[in-house]
Parts: C-alpha cells; structure tokens; sequence
C-alpha cells in the first residue's frame, strides 16, 4: 500500500500574526513558516505504518511557492 501525505506551510504557531495596513490580509514579511503540527502527526503516522509493514511506500506532497 502506499501512502500519500499532504503537507501545508503555516505561520509558526509561536508568532505574533500582523495583519497588513490595508486589512488585505496577513503579513507575511519576515515572519518564520513551519510545517502545520496536524501534517507533521500524518506524516508520523505515515512512517509508523511503514514501519509495521503495512505501507510499502510514503508519498509527501506540498502544493505552493518553492518555499512551500
């Protein structure tokens, strides 16, 4: 069985959200990007299962900007 895996870059929970001057939306300038903690539990799992046997193969995918 293989297993696909969709990761998503967040603002790291540890930061203070600024949102922009014109209220568009979140600044995102200089503000430090992690992987989503939910991703990181499937992505455990993944290799959990994989471990066991049970998955022949882990498939990690993230759509986005290269930085994603």
């Amino acid at each position: 069985m293989k297993v696909l895996v969709a990761v998503k870059r967040v603002v790291d929970y540890n930061v203070k959200v600024r949102v922009k001057a014109d209220n568009s939306g979140v600044d995102l300038a200089n503000v430090k990007m992690s992987m989503n903690p939910f991703c990181e539990i499937a992505v455990e799992e993944a290799v959990r299962l994989k471990e066991k046997g049970i998955a022949s193969e882990i498939v990690v995918v993230s759509v986005g900007p290269n930085a994603a």
